[in-house]
Formats: structure tokens, C-alpha cells, sequence
């Protein structure tokens, strides 16, 4: 995966960098991993919006992506390297013995024509599942659980990993890309390697235009707004916040507040928050 830096030939290419699609093999998705995805573009059930910023943008298909990796015992072959357009990780198309089509996320360094396997008692290869106590301490690994047979939940964006430092009773613990550290059930799965794609955070839209078909819609500071929409808003000139600290615009705390639960039943497997 490389990153393409744009001269300012235009004032839409000036600070562009975008991806260069190199390790793309596939232009068109699996028809039968695919999905209608209706989107809620911030609104609730009544019509109203209840998250700003949202609407618009490029209609996407849902393709169907195998988190839980249960084709135990199965061998599977990589037929495809595709872009999908709801997350920033690359998918692979895996083709099982049995004929099943699967989507997983891809691994890095994970090609066409690789083979994968699933379930307890699988090599230490990169893109195979298996139990967190079966794998040694300081792997990469990517696509955890957190409830056993759930599917993975975390570590699943563009070039983010977890590594393994230890293991102790019923419990592993993983140093997860946060750098917090926490305590995970050992019969929970992961996949070895880290994700690919892993220069997406280099990414620039270089005009508001591409970040509109993202279905982004614009920003506004609350200190440009008047009184009645925000608690920055109002005053003569550009006139500070006017309050003790910084809020939101319904009035509570912004910025550095903390917003987890205290009593949530978690708390107990992190031994290190996130910086």
C-alpha cells in the first residue's frame, strides 16, 4: 500500500494525498457478500437530526465481512484483494474447499493465492484464527474478541495491531493500539498480523467536495454563532468563550471531560487506561 502526493496543479489537488489502489485485484464486489445499506445520516426514527454533521455522500453496498472466522478445520485460498468503501482496511475474497465465498479483512502481507485456516490447533501463518492461548506471547495479532464465539470486535481498522504480553489463569492480557492494556478471555479468537492498508492515516482530501462524498457535511465553530444556538456563541468581534470552560452546544463540559461510566463492569479487566 503506497500513498500518491499530488502537485497543486488546482486548488482540489493542492495538499491531496490519496491512495494509489496498487494492491487492488478485484474492481467489482462478490455479488453474493453484497448488501443494500440504508443509512441513517444522523437522524432518528422520527426524522430528526440527532447527530450533526452527517448526510449526503456516495451510495455504498454492505459487503458481508466474516469477523467470526468459524469455518473451523476448512481451508481457505485467497482469490482477491478488494477496496471496500465502509471501512479503511482492505478485504480479501477467501474461496473454502467446501465452495463457501467468504469476505475477511485482510492482513498485511496476506496475497492472492495464500491459503488460510481457522480454529484450535492452526499454524502461527498470517491471516489464521485461533485462540489467544494457543498463540505465544508478542504476536501481532488483529480482529479480538471480547465475548467468546461473538466475533471480533476490536483492532480492526487500517494498520492497527495488538500484541500479546501475557498469560495468566483464564485471562490473556494485550497491549491493544490505544496502548491501553487489558484483560481478555483466552478461549477468544484473533487473527495473526496486523491489518493492512496501514498508510490510511496519511490520507488528505485536498477540497471540501471529496470529503462531502464521503457523507461529511461541514463543521461550524460555535464562537461564529449567535447566543441561542451556542453557549461560545454572541459578543462583539471575535470575543472568547465567556464561560468558566468550554462546552458543547446543549451545555455540558467539552473537551477533556471524561464520559465512561464509573460502575461500567468492564473496568475491571483494564489494567492500564489509554493515554
Amino acid at each position: 500500500m503506497s500513498i500518491r502526493f499530488y502537485k497543486s496543479y488546482t486548488p482540489g489537488t493542492r495538499n491531496r494525498a490519496l491512495s494509489v489502489f496498487n494492491d487492488i485485484t478485484k474492481t467489482k464486489p462478490e455479488k453474493s457478500l453484497i448488501r443494500k445499506n440504508h443509512r441513517n445520516k444522523g437522524r432518528n426514527n422520527r426524522g430528526i437530526i440527532t447527530i450533526r454533521h452527517r448526510g449526503g455522500g456516495h451510495k455504498r453496498c454492505y459487503r458481508l465481512i466474516d469477523f467470526k472466522r468459524n469455518k473451523y478445520g476448512i481451508k481457505g485460498v485467497v482469490t482477491a484483494i478488494e477496496y471496500d468503501p465502509n471501512r479503511n482496511a482492505r478485504i480479501a475474497l477467501i474461496n473454502y474447499l467446501d465452495g463457501e465465498k467468504r469476505y475477511i479483512i485482510q492482513p498485511k502481507n496476506l496475497n492472492v493465492g495464500n491459503s488460510i485456516l481457522s480454529g484450535s490447533g492452526s499454524s502461527l501463518d498470517i491471516g489464521n484464527t485461533m485462540p489467544l492461548e494457543e498463540i505465544p506471547l508478542g504476536t501481532i495479532i488483529h480482529n479480538v474478541e471480547l465475548i467468546p464465539n461473538k466475533g471480533g470486535q476490536i483492532v480492526r481498522a487500517g494498520g492497527t495491531s495488538a500484541k500479546i504480553l501475557a498469560k495468566e489463569g483464564d485471562y490473556v492480557t494485550l497491549r491493544l493500539p490505544s496502548k491501553e492494556i487489558r484483560l481478555i478471555r483466552k478461549e477468544c479468537l484473533a487473527t495473526l498480523g496486523e491489518v493492512s492498508n496501514n498508510d490510511a492515516f496519511l490520507i488528505q482530501s485536498g477540497k471540501a467536495g471529496r470529503t462531502r462524498w464521503l457523507g461529511k457535511r461541514p463543521t461550524v465553530r460555535g464562537s461564529v454563532m449567535n447566543p441561542c444556538d451556542h453557549p461560545h456563541g454572541g459578543g462583539e468581534g471575535r470575543a472568547p468563550v465567556g464561560r468558566s470552560r468550554p462546552l458543547t452546544p446543549w451545555g455540558k463540559p467539552a473537551l477533556g471531560l471524561k464520559t465512561r461510566k464509573r460502575k461500567k463492569l468492564s473496568n475491571s479487566y483494564i489494567l492500564r487506561r489509554r493515554s
